[in-house]
């Protein structure tokens, strides 16, 4: 029985031909099939040049084991939760590395409405039956239906604006060349059939599996200049950058800045209290004293996650909470079945911005400079473990408080960080923010950063 080692904690990322093949597509769909005993599964893909391959791949697993494939074809992750949930399926597969390399690839997996699939209920079973690559005689072949639910998935983004902006806005737009354009173009249709104009300024629109702009992720400062530059060239009033399944996304204000998806956490999170006072929250730990602050102000009750999309779902569910996000640009919406979405933010931007003449960066400005933040810093260390242990003791008698929800979170009077190790990449990763103090947050974030590079010695 060989290892698959393309499975991680809540989903599949792996090396095409090497930990991640069409053979082993297959196998997954038979094991998925196997263990959840689906009836119907939704499947989609994003652009990558292997993402057909391993589609086909997967499906025919599926349809070996007897389930009924519908296929959305090129998609972004967030239709295949909204068809899961929608047609009423047994469950969903949607094959993409989202902003990895162009040499990975993988998959999300969900059950009957939109639930997570990871090690915590079933993606260990999965792997381990896709590693057993037994499978008995099934007596019926499945049957795969084309599909297309963009047009409905469209019309459900507009109700996070319920009311014509009172302004023009003009917004570029940068899909990286990933799912995202399409899926723009259908709700900018929506939004016309409404009477709503938007300008969008449309860059990197078109799906290119060969990603001629660079790989789709906005979190890489070399990947922000296009939108930035556009902006200004343009005068928008906004910029909104995709990673390559449109999961995640991205602001700039009218300015060109970059705007660190912490303080939109707070921003989102205000917005939705003042319509639903006392609802919860969820926020991830890795930066949280605006957002704590923010929900104390607004009357809701805030609630701390352990970072990662499977966790969030789990615990918004258990709290039917209203609202949830993460400073990586993952944004959780209850009227979404608890799932992120990358559109809903565009939405919710237009929403507010459309309402009064204020340009996004007012809207932040007061946090940002009550709360700077380091950025997150990803550092490639040879053992995660030792480093964690030698920052905790080496702040062990600084007093403040210390967390192990999620790596090591230490708060101090001025200062606080979080240390953790990535769930999908080999990749420590350091957040740090300070109350008001740019200098601190220079010195604390170059002290930590030393000090990790000491623990490898």
């Amino acid at each position: 029985m060989d290892e698959l080692n393309c499975f991680n904690t809540y989903d599949i990322r792996g090396e095409i031909g090497v930990t991640l093949t069409p053979e082993i597509a297959f196998r997954i769909g038979r094991a998925y099939a196997s263990w959840l005993q689906p009836r119907r599964v939704v499947i989609g893909a994003d652009v990558r040049l292997s993402s057909d391959g391993l589609k086909a791949s997967l499906a025919e697993g599926l349809l070996l084991s007897g389930a009924d494939v519908i296929d959305l074809g090129q998609s972004g992750t967030e239709e295949i939760y909204f068809a899961t949930r929608e047609l009423n399926a047994d469950g969903g597969i949607q094959i993409t590395a989202s902003h990895n390399p162009a040499q990975y690839n993988g998959m999300k997996l969900v059950r009957e409405d939109a639930r997570p699939i990871s090690n915590d209920n079933g993606l260990l079973e999965i792997k381990q039956l896709a590693e057993r690559n037994q499978w008995s005689q099934d007596k019926r072949r499945g049957s795969i239906t084309a599909f297309n639910n963009r047009q409905a998935w469209a019309a459900h983004m507009l109700h996070y604006l319920p009311h014509k902006p009172q302004r023009p806005l003009k917004v570029v737009v940068n899909a990286g060349h990933g799912t995202a354009g399409p899926a723009l173009d259908a709700i900018d249709t929506a939004l016309r059939a409404q009477g709503i104009d938007i300008d969008f300024i449309r860059i990197h629109h078109h799906p290119d599996g060969h990603f001629p702009a660079g790989i789709p992720n906005p979190m890489l400062k070399e990947n922000r200049h296009a939108t930035r530059d556009a902006v200004l060239a343009h005068q928008a009033d906004i910029g909104v950058a995709w990673d390559g399944d449109f999961d995640r996304c991205f602001f700039f204000d009218e300015r060109g800045r970059f705007i660190e998806s912490y303080y939109l956490v707070g921003l989102f999170a205000g917005h939705f209290l003042q319509q639903e006072p006392g609802c919860a929250i969820l926020l991830d730990p890795r930066l949280t004293w605006n957002t704590l602050e923010t929900v104390t102000h607004y009357g809701g009750r805030a609630i701390v996650s352990k970072t990662g999309h499977a966790f969030i779902k789990a615990r918004m569910r258990e709290e039917d909470a209203l609202y949830g996000g993460e400073m990586s640009g993952h944004h959780y919406f209850r009227d979404f079945g608890y799932c992120d979405s990358g559109m809903i933010p565009l939405m919710l931007m237009l929403n507010i911005l459309g309402r009064h003449s204020q340009p996004l960066s007012r809207y932040v400005q007061d946090a940002q400079e009550r709360y700077p933040v380091s950025g997150e810093i990803n550092l490639t260390v040879a053992s995660p473990v030792a480093a964690l242990q030698y920052i905790a003791a080496h702040y062990a008698a600084d007093g403040g408080t210390r967390s192990d929800l999620d790596g090591l979170s230490r708060d101090f009077t001025d200062w606080r960080f979080n240390l953790r190790a990535s769930n999908t990449e080999p990749l420590l990763r350091l957040n740090v923010e300070t109350r008001g103090n740019f200098a601190l947050l220079a010195q604390k974030t170059d002290e930590l950063q030393q000090l990790i590079s000491l623990s490898q010695a």
